[in-house]
């Protein structure tokens, strides 16, 4: 699998200078292309889509050479790099277009970078070379000043495992990083029996095994506690005129805030997603597909007031990506099912009823009194084992949960809809 290492790096003023210089020769070829393919679309978005000629990054690739004799300027820069940056304004469409074929509307195509922007160099299989704890940069920079930066003896990469190297800013810190994208050997996968099924949340994470034993872990929300301080710092910049001395005070203060809060989202999030992992002797590891978008936009009462916990936050959409990697470094699996319906429906009697989102623990006529998310994760196993496993892996997995909650099958529980009236 591929893994992705950030690495602090210290330029000297020279060094710093080229980057500077290369970024913006990157920034301008972004903006000039990106400005052509809106010319283009104008044109062409009236014809048939048979007669359609529209303009596509294999062919700005191939005129480069013409563009590097007509503005020798570009000619500083290694050939992949730009390259890359035609083919990021491509994904930046595509990613637009399925959005919008997916029926989010609000998504918005790609815009042009402003002037202050530090534009990512990316050096894609070649174009870089590591030895001796030093990592080296192409490029034909007039000043000949060379793009060597120390990397920590920890980090033993080797250049047959690197596919992809990155040079970035941290604007809001002035730090530069490297990013190297390598390739890691990891186990392979075994199913072992033994699963495990979460039901991710905001507030925590519950889990179920195929024992009917339950765990939950509690998200520490960092974003609660930035909340009302951003909101008041916010209102102050607000109400200054923009641009000025203390506008820009209180913008840098509210920045240095959203990265505070965000950071410790991201640290909080690498640690319970390992926890999750090595806590568990199962192989497989079941979750709900959640579609973030979706939960914030629900127009009903079990989404309202989601909007901030979700959106701009990587609340659930990056966990899960850390919990997947993370298993597959160690030979487990991770797996998403639908969990449509699983808060609405009892995991004992499978009566259906519609929970606000308040309603925190679940009472059942069946007398299933349990924690909404457990219930769900509950159902998550449920619904896992009965498509992919057998018919006693779930009989099985259902008596250790009825020995758990000590309610057991005396008789089948009846559907509120058809009892009977008390006389």
């Amino acid at each position: 699998m591929e893994l992705a290492q950030k690495i602090k790096v210290q330029p000297t003023e020279e060094q710093e200078e080229v980057l500077t210089s290369l970024s913006e020769m990157c920034r301008l070829l972004y903006n000039f292309s990106l400005s052509e393919r809106i010319e283009n679309w104008e044109e062409n978005k009236d014809k048939p889509e048979e007669e359609r000629n529209c303009i596509t990054s294999t062919d700005r690739q191939n005129e480069l050479p013409e563009l590097k004799k007509e503005y020798p300027k570009y000619g500083w820069m290694y050939s992949k790099v730009l390259q890359m940056i035609l083919g990021k304004l491509d994904a930046d469409y595509k990613s637009f277009f399925a959005l919008r074929e997916n029926g989010d509307r609000k998504a918005r195509p790609p815009r042009y970078k402003g002037k202050k922007y530090f534009t990512t160099l990316t050096y894609n299989q070649s174009g870089f070379k590591i030895e001796r704890g030093v990592i080296k940069f192409s490029h034909n920079h007039p000043s000949d000043m060379p793009l060597e930066f120390e990397i920590p003896e920890k980090f033993d990469f080797k250049d047959g495992n690197v596919k992809q190297v990155e040079i970035f800013r941290d604007e809001l810190k002035d730090e530069y990083y490297v990013s190297v994208t390598y390739e890691k050997e990891t186990p392979e996968y075994e199913d072992n029996g033994l699963y495990q099924a979460f039901d991710l949340g905001i507030i925590k994470h519950a889990g179920v095994n195929t024992y009917g034993e339950s765990i939950e872990f509690k998200n520490r929300r960092a974003d609660k506690y930035w909340e009302s301080k951003v909101e008041e710092v916010q209102s102050k910049r607000d109400h200054c005129k923009k641009g000025s001395r203390r506008w820009k005070r209180y913008n840098e203060k509210l920045c240095k805030m959203k990265k505070k809060c965000a950071d410790q989202l991201w640290d909080h999030q690498h640690k319970i997603s390992r926890v999750m992992v090595d806590n568990t002797k199962a192989n497989t590891i079941i979750i709900g597909d959640l579609s973030t978008k979706g939960m914030a936009s629900e127009e009903n009462g079990n989404a309202k007031g989601l909007n901030r916990s979700l959106q701009n936050t990587g609340m659930m959409g990056r966990f899960v990506r850390f919990l997947t990697y993370k298993a597959k470094l160690v030979g487990k699996k991770v797996i998403e099912i639908s969990e449509e319906g699983t808060t609405k429906e009892c995991c004992i009697c499978g009566e259906k009823e519609d929970r606000s989102l308040h309603e925190r623990i679940i009472r059942c006529d069946c007398g299933n009194v349990m924690d909404r998310d457990l219930n769900s994760a509950i159902n998550i196993m449920k619904r896992f084992l009965s498509q992919e496993r057998s018919v006693d892996e779930l009989s099985s997995f259902m008596n250790g949960i009825l020995r758990q909650t000590g309610l057991g099958y005396a008789h089948k529980p009846t559907p509120k809809h058809s009892q009977e009236a008390p006389s």
